[in-house]
């Protein structure tokens, strides 16, 4: 383990803590049991010296046992009751002292306390029959327990805390190779590692949509400029006379056309800021989309209302360019009908249905990963990401051998 890391430092606390501990309940424990030793001592001082000094003046008599049991003290006479007392494995020596010839006992089995004293020759035991001597020793272990019980749940709560960390740690090492997997840091928990495992989960989406957003742009670039290159290079080859020229200048004007539009595709995808729409009418829009395209009048069948909608006219304009050149791409006939319903756009081709579901069509370069015609590539990504930028969705469904495409707006 990494001696640098906070889960060693967390460790090592940890386990310097659960010393500490454990040194503070020895020194308590030692600590209880002189100071019950001493209590105990304190306590029977008295009736021993009681005892010993009745014993060499008058002797022990009734009279003496009789006073012994008003303080609730019981003299043991028999022999053998008194070796099943202090030879039993189960008694517990409590507190002792020697003095010159006489050796001091408090004595315990089970429930029962006894002052045990031998002088010479001579052997006394008492029961006593007050209460018990109250032994905190129980209560130092429970407290024992307890603080033991709270600094392991503590230190386990303080790992599992910081257990996204170390995986974090590591996914984020994996940034550079472009690895945005961040599934493992889902968590609703309000704590701070919680909350920049989930930053950081956000910021790897971003820099996801980031690189999704540069690959479409290189990818539209090589597809959408062959087109204009390839009129180009014709051109080029053609005699040189005005016609020609006006052409091959038309050619370049759709070149640096489609370098502002892949610009604003890129900015769009890779950027959160919301961008500046206006009402512009419907006309408009579509025919920007037809001079992008360079159609022919025959191929698009107009069938729509002049209608203002609320959009961004660039942006909106290469989403019905799109839209528009799927629909002649994929149809029997090469046209696409265009209408619309209120500020609802539908494209309706015929040809044969999608063999997915519209929404697999969204996923960038799906079309170079089926290797399907019946696909569009990366139209419908940037289709879905223009539409949704203006508040529209986009839908689909294929009736009487048409494909119909509807850019339904969002009601607010």
């Amino acid at each position: 383990m990494n001696r640098e890391s906070i889960f060693f430092t967390i460790t090592i606390s940890f386990l310097i803590s659960i010393v500490l501990v454990v040194i503070s309940f020895g020194i308590l424990m030692i600590g209880n049991q002189k100071r019950v030793e001493h209590y105990l001592v304190e306590k029977y001082r008295p009736i021993s010296q009681v005892i010993l000094r009745q014993h060499h003046r008058k002797g022990l008599n009734d009279e003496f046992y009789e006073n012994l049991k008003s303080l609730n003290f019981h003299m043991i006479l028999d022999k053998g009751k008194i070796n099943s007392v202090t030879y039993n494995p189960k008694t517990n020596v409590l507190a002792q002292r020697s003095y010159k010839d006489m050796l001091f006992r408090v004595l315990q089995v089970n429930d029962r306390q006894f002052l045990y004293l031998k002088k010479g020759r001579n052997t006394y035991l008492v029961e006593d029959k007050n209460e018990k001597t109250i032994d905190s020793k129980i209560y130092i272990i429970l407290g024992f327990a307890i603080i033991l019980i709270t600094l392991i749940l503590s230190f386990l709560v303080t790992l599992r805390k910081l257990m996204p960390l170390k995986i974090l740690k590591d996914k984020v090492s994996t940034l550079g190779d472009e690895n945005f997997d961040f599934e493992c840091c889902n968590t609703n928990r309000k704590d701070e590692v919680s909350l920049l495992a989930n930053e950081f989960k956000l910021s790897a989406k971003k820099l996801k949509k980031l690189k999704e957003a540069r690959n479409v742009f290189i990818r539209n670039i090589m597809h959408e400029l062959k087109t204009p290159i390839t009129k180009g290079k014709f051109l080029t080859e053609l005699e040189r006379n005005e016609e020609n020229y006006e052409k091959l200048k038309e050619v370049f004007n759709r070149l640096e056309s489609l370098i502002n539009e892949f610009a604003s595709i890129e900015e769009l995808i890779s950027s959160s800021k919301n961008i500046e729409k206006k009402h512009y009418f419907l006309d408009d829009i579509i025919d920007n989309a037809k001079d992008i395209l360079m159609l022919e009048e025959e191929e698009v069948d107009e069938k729509y209302k002049n209608v203002k909608i609320d959009v961004n006219f660039k942006l909106f304009s290469i989403a019905i360019k799109n839209l528009i050149d799927n629909a002649i791409k994929y149809s029997d006939d090469k046209k696409v009908v265009i209408k619309n319903e209120g500020e609802d756009i539908i494209f309706e081709n015929s040809g044969k249905p999608l063999e997915y579901d519209l929404e697999k069509y969204y996923e960038p370069f799906f079309a170079n990963e089926e290797k399907r015609k019946n696909s569009f590539g990366l139209g419908l990504y940037i289709i879905g990401n223009i539409l949704k930028a203006n508040d529209y969705t986009l839908e689909y469904e294929y009736k009487d051998e048409k494909n119909i495409f509807r850019c339904k707006k969002e009601e607010k």
